[in-house]
């Protein structure tokens, strides 16, 4: 080939390859939004399960709607492009199922748009009206990007009292991604869901087994996640790790925690803003306190039979802390228990148990082997105490600062105030009750095993 001709070609192909990037730069790319929040109304009606969802329209890419004037928003050309956004985006990602039974993809009835100002979708019936409504007039001047878009979608079912569950693909609508779900039962209940991007499968009226499942696995993965937890454990079986001490110290905790979790969870704990940085402030001073207790024991023989008694009511005092920091993290979940809330709690605290189970199956060993072979137990518990207390101090003294930034102001003297503050008492009353019997009850059976009793008078030849 001549060389001439090989520029010529060359030439021709860059300035093919400039003018496609030209063209690809004039046409607007729609970004990825950072936030989205798609709000949703589920409800199941007759044989249709309908669905209404209004999100942000700046999130459905690759579409370009037709635009007038100033960058308007064509109301009066864009219906169909809006039907194919919904195919697009919503319609192929979301799947429902009735019972085990997934259905067959939604139907759109309806589509349309609104002002970012519109608050129809603040219940079922003001959304299903606006959605049905004429929807915007057509001399609107709103940007595409200022829009909001809503869709009605419907499904077959065989009844309205059905189990039905919910798989949501819309997380690929941005980069962060919210459903605020509410689901309208037959019976006209609603029952609200806040789902963070993926979810998985999520059940919109759990089985008590379904629940029972989730809470199980999300007590049990919790646990392990919770590092301070998991040191708390740590000190407190360091120096125990023969089976009857180590079980009455796990059980004073599970037992403490399950208390204040439960209390939690059906709001008889404190609402201020102040008082979740308190408890994680507290579970870090408890994780302080008890490994320098370690070291402290460890260093003094004469407290070694007293330590042993008292480490399971240490356990249970710190362990009603422990219960409010697992509250804190069940909160997002318990929007899965349904009408199943107790049986979802005991299934949390079942989970835990069984993650507590498992570290000390492996951690007790771990620890036996490093102070028969490693180094002497003495030596052994005080340098991981003082490892364990280190950690803790730190996250002491940031928690300390975090807490420091909330200002406590006394609440108004009311009814409902003292009522509470009555209730509070009572409890805490109840609690000490039971504390005091069953260190009463421990401490007897510990000294009748140590001293056997001796044969009474009538007994004696």
């Amino acid at each position: 080939m001549p060389f001439d001709r090989l520029i010529s070609i060359r030439q021709r192909a860059l300035a093919l390859a400039l003018l496609v990037t030209f063209l690809a730069s004039s046409v607007p790319a729609h970004e990825i939004p950072n936030d989205v929040i798609v709000q949703a109304f589920v409800k199941p009606e007759g044989d249709r399960l309908r669905v209404l969802l209004r999100m942000p329209l700046r999130a459905m890419r690759d579409v370009q709607f037709p635009e007038r004037g100033q960058n308007y928003l064509d109301i009066d050309r864009v219906q169909p492009f809006l039907h194919d956004a919904a195919t697009l985006w919503i319609v192929n990602s979301l799947t429902f199922f009735e019972e085990d039974t997934q259905l067959e993809k939604g139907e759109i009835v309806r589509t349309g748009l609104a002002l970012e100002s519109d608050k129809s979708f603040s219940s079922y019936e003001a959304a299903l009206a606006r959605v049905n409504g004429p929807g915007l007039a057509k001399d609107t001047n709103v940007a595409w990007h200022q829009t909001m878009f809503d869709v009605m979608l419907e499904y077959k079912i065989r009844s309205a009292n059905s189990h039905f569950s919910l798989r949501s693909g819309l997380a690929r609508l941005g980069l962060k991604v919210v459903m605020a779900l509410s689901y309208v039962l037959p019976s006209g209940d609603v029952r609200g869901f806040e789902l963070m991007g993926d979810p998985g499968l999520v059940p919109l009226d759990p089985r008590w087994l379904q629940a029972v499942v989730r809470f199980i696995d999300t007590g049990f993965r919790h646990i392990l996640d919770g590092t301070d937890h998991l040191l708390f454990l740590l000190c407190l079986v360091i120096p125990l790790r023969r089976l009857k001490p180590l079980v009455a110290v796990i059980t004073a905790f599970t037992v403490a925690h399950s208390i204040t979790l439960i209390a939690s969870a059906y709001d008889l704990a404190p609402s201020a803003l102040w008082f979740p940085p308190l408890i994680e402030t507290l579970i870090a001073a408890s994780i302080v306190y008890m490994a320098l207790e370690n070291v402290v024991r460890a260093s003094s023989p004469t407290a070694a039979g007293r330590f042993k008694i008292q480490r399971w009511a240490i356990a249970f005092g710190f362990g009603l802390v422990h219960g409010f920091g697992f509250s804190f993290a069940l909160r997002q979940t318990l929007q899965f228990a349904g009408s199943h809330m107790l049986t979802s709690l005991l299934s949390f605290n079942i989970g835990v148990e069984l993650g507590q189970l498992l570290v000390l199956a492996i951690a007790v060993p771990l620890l036996s082997l490093l102070f028969r072979f490693g180094v002497a137990e003495k030596v052994g518990t005080i340098i991981l105490s003082a490892l364990v207390a280190h950690t803790g101090w730190h996250w002491m003294t940031e928690r300390v600062a975090q807490l420091s930034q909330y200002r406590f102001t006394w609440p108004d003297m009311t009814a409902a105030f003292l009522a509470s503050v009555a209730r509070g008492l009572m409890g805490l009353l109840l609690l000490a009750g039971l504390f005091w019997f069953i260190q009463n009850v421990v401490r007897s059976r510990l000294e009748r095993g140590r001293n056997p009793a001796q044969p009474s008078e009538s007994e004696t030849p």
